[in-house]
């Protein structure tokens, strides 16, 4: 996701901003990990927002998430600005909600180890 707004903020700045970002706007497929994982600020939501809006109904998204729907608009400090974005992106979605312990943590029992 930091690539991501990272990447929105400076394409109107740089050419490869502007490049990647044409390409995403081309994109059949963008796939967005850890969306919401920290506070975003406003203007970054509003850009984020902005770049989902324009492509949610000719492009294919898939995004993970730790956060429930209802922890956006605390994370975005914008319910409204939240619903929207959910809205766009629910929009025609089928939600696979995994459950149980992390893959990650699981493989790693070494380190956790008492």
């Amino acid at each position: 996701m930091d690539e991501l707004i990272t990447m929105l903020k400076m394409k109107e700045i740089t050419r490869t901003a502007k490049g990647d970002y044409k390409r995403l706007c081309k994109a059949d497929l963008i796939v967005i990990d850890d969306i919401m994982l920290f506070p975003v600020e406003k203007a970054t939501a509003v850009t984020l927002f902005n770049f989902i809006n324009q492509l949610y109904e000719k492009t294919s998204f898939i995004i993970t998430t730790n956060k429930k729907p209802a922890e956006w608009a605390e994370m975005l400090g914008d319910e409204v600005l939240a619903t929207a974005l959910l809205d766009r992106l629910l929009y025609r979605c089928e939600i696979i909600n995994l459950s149980g312990k992390s893959y990650r943590i699981q493989n790693r029992k070494t380190i956790f180890s008492d």
